[in-house]
């Protein structure tokens, strides 16, 4: 049998994530920048009552939306932290993390042939996302010299008659990229009088740096309803394994991706909706207590960071937000995955190349610093190790 035959052309289009390839590497004596996930536990504040929950049975399935409570507490978030009023729970939809909202956006709202503008470089899953849906990705170029923004132009550019949608996704992963309000409002008006929709991944809102705000753009006059929120508990909240995301949006486009979840996923899993709810109930008591502390951690790790590469020379775009930096390789003439294969072959150091996140990224890798001080400053010191010996040569 040849299987070539039968796998989907387009899934065997499609390449696995040069995030997990690198990740798959991992030794025992590997100092890792690979996988974008928070090195703090989630906090014992909320665990512990999911987990009392758990031992008394509290497993049955929710409704498919999400449990009404968790859902009512999102829109108080939402509202008080970003300003994002929405009438009522059913503009709101658990997933399982931000990543099937993600897909769920897609598959909702594309027809085949249906085109997607997505800034690159990218989160790996988006692109995929699309053609999975049917829909085309177009990918547009975004520049360290611009802050790695998506500017209004650039998006004016890439308009055609087939244009359903523009996915942003700032804080960015993996540039560390944030988008302010005005670089929003120019990027509204060009889609003003259109029926383009936005798919805003805004999983990272919360990590911004610099005294900078996030802005969503559903935050805009005339863009709430034609905007799609995506976010989750996953990063800030320190709740990647729980698997809890959302989506809010206008009420029919929620009904549309909740159609595709009841029929695929059913509902996200009871317990890690318990964990979420007691994540925010504590955060309001508290005012994010423990999201700022795991914050002020990030900016010491990002200062850090940031200097340690810049003295190598590996010149690195300041960023304002995620746990990422996105430094540039060009100037060892090695290319992004020939880089991050030797450093790790010779000092045990994992980096995604910048390929991973699309053609554009070529001439960085990325490291996440949401590890601890002491594996960044041994991976720091190295990596500088292994740049001498590139000079050395």
């Amino acid at each position: 049998m040849d299987y070539r035959n039968i796998i989907s052309r387009t899934v065997a289009s499609i390449p696995p994530s040069g995030i997990r390839k690198y990740f798959d590497l991992l030794s025992d004596d590997c100092i890792s920048f690979g996988v974008g996930e928070p090195d703090f536990p989630t906090p014992d504040s909320y665990r512990l009552p999911a987990l009392e929950a758990l031992k008394h049975g509290r497993v049955a399935y929710t409704s498919n939306s999400g449990d009404p409570h968790l859902r009512e507490l999102i829109l108080r978030f939402l509202k008080e932290r970003y300003e994002l009023d929405y009438p009522d729970k059913d503009n709101i939809l658990i997933t399982v993390g931000a990543s099937q909202a993600i897909d769920l956006a897609f598959r909702a709202i594309l027809n085949p042939g249906d085109e997607v503008i997505i800034h690159e470089p990218s989160y790996v899953a988006y692109a995929p996302d699309v053609a999975l849906a049917g829909g085309v990705p177009v990918a547009v170029s975004v520049e360290a010299e611009n802050g790695f923004r998506l500017t209004a132009e650039q998006v004016k550019k890439a308009i055609t008659p087939r244009t359903k949608a523009i996915l942003l996704a700032y804080p960015n992963n993996p540039t560390g990229a944030i988008m302010k309000r005005e670089n929003l409002e120019e990027i509204a008006a060009v889609i003003e009088n259109t029926d383009i929709i936005v798919v805003s991944d805004e999983i990272y809102s919360e990590l911004t740096f610099g005294g900078n705000q996030h802005c969503s753009m559903a935050q805009l006059p005339g863009m709430k309803d034609r905007t799609i929120v995506i976010n989750g508990f996953s990063k800030a909240f320190s709740m990647t394994g729980w698997r809890v995301g959302y989506a809010a949006g206008h009420m029919e486009i929620i009904a549309a991706m909740r159609k595709v979840h009841q029929l695929t996923m059913l509902c996200a899993p009871t317990t890690g909706q318990l964990c979420a709810a007691y994540a925010l109930e504590i955060g309001f008591e508290t005012d994010w207590r423990d999201v700022k502390y795991m914050m002020n951690e990030y900016a010491k790790r990002r200062r850090y960071i940031i200097d340690r590469l810049n003295g190598m020379g590996l010149i690195c775009h300041e960023p304002e937000g995620a746990f990422y930096v996105f430094p540039s390789i060009q100037s060892t003439g090695l290319r992004s995955e020939e880089f991050c294969d030797r450093l790790l072959e010779s000092h045990k150091v994992v980096c995604v190349p910048g390929t991973a996140f699309g053609a554009f990224g070529e001439g960085f890798i990325r490291l996440c610093y949401a590890t601890s001080m002491e594996e960044i400053v041994e991976g720091m010191d190295r990596m500088e190790d292994f740049l001498k010996t590139l000079g050395d040569k």
